[in-house]
């Protein structure tokens, strides 16, 4: 499994999302000091509802420190539609069924699930710097504070 730490060129993606297609090189030129990428693994789960909220809450802090958000799963379009019109989602959700970019970052392949090993989406946020290098990588996170201690590496609180 690919492990992509700091300073890793991170790998450019083109997905569909609820904005349109969107291409991270392209996020990159439109953002001031980068993008965060997020991987989850289910719209409109607990979990995942929480982690979402808490970017969508916290999306104006960090616009205004530079940074814009992508949030990724393998769920259709429709779903990440539907997810984001129901929370008022203010970022794109990107599509990737095949699962070919979470796996070139990482963020797919075996975890710990209620003690048990198995396949899926690893839980994880990338920083992406406008040189397109990894500034920070937290994989196998919980949903929960993620967005307020991630909020603190960049410096924002």
């Amino acid at each position: 499994m690919v492990k992509l730490d700091v300073g890793d060129i991170a790998p450019d993606f083109t997905l569909p999302s609820t904005d349109g297609d969107i291409r991270l090189s392209e996020a990159l030129g439109k953002a001031e000091k980068g993008v965060i990428v997020y991987f989850y693994p289910k719209a409109m789960t607990p979990g995942c509802t929480t982690e979402a909220c808490d970017f969508r809450d916290s999306l104006n802090s960090l616009k205004g420190a530079g940074y814009s958000v992508v949030g990724v799963s393998p769920d259709s379009l429709g779903s990440l539609e539907k997810f984001a019109r129901r929370d008022a989602l203010n970022f794109p959700l990107a599509s990737d069924p095949e699962r070919d970019v979470m796996e070139a970052y990482g963020a797919f392949g075996e975890k710990k699930n209620y003690g048990k090993i198995v396949r899926g989406v690893i839980r994880s946020t990338f920083v992406v710097g406008k040189d397109g290098k990894i500034l920070l990588a937290n994989c196998n996170v919980k949903a929960k504070g993620h967005v307020a201690r991630l909020r603190k590496e960049l410096g924002i609180d």
